[in-house]
């Protein structure tokens, strides 16, 4: 699980440089400045976790189950956080309407935030 998770969070981190540097130099001319700092938002949550996800991995006093529970919060939170971020942003490029998911990100955020929580809870017990 740990190969996994450092994948994982290795190619998190990677596509959060890429989409930032995507959103800094092909976006800048094609969205207004609001939805850049929106955009920027989700890259900046993406490479959080990303790194959250690096230092999941590494850590070897945690039960695999522990990590496997955080992982998918994490990594399930990304996608439906993140990733909705992006498309909320590039909205007015498209001919689909992204707000009917507007709902998702919210949820996204819960997830990442109970990856925080189950992550602490399991320290805590694990080294009581």
């Amino acid at each position: 699980m740990n190969r996994t998770i450092l994948l994982t969070g290795t190619l998190f981190g990677l596509l959060a440089v890429v989409f930032g540097a995507f959103g800094a130099h092909g976006l800048k001319d094609l969205i207004d400045a609001d939805a850049i700092q929106t955009f920027e938002t989700g890259v900046r949550y993406q490479m959080y976790h990303a790194l959250f996800l690096l230092v999941l991995g590494s850590m070897t006093q945690l039960p695999e189950s522990s990590k496997k529970l955080v992982y998918y919060f994490i990594v399930a939170g990304i996608f439906m956080f993140s990733f909705s971020i992006y498309l909320l942003a590039t909205n007015s490029l498209t001919g689909f309407d992204f707000k009917t998911i507007g709902f998702i990100t919210p949820l996204g955020g819960l997830l990442l935030i109970l990856g925080w929580v189950v992550l602490g809870l399991r320290c805590y017990q694990n080294w009581k």
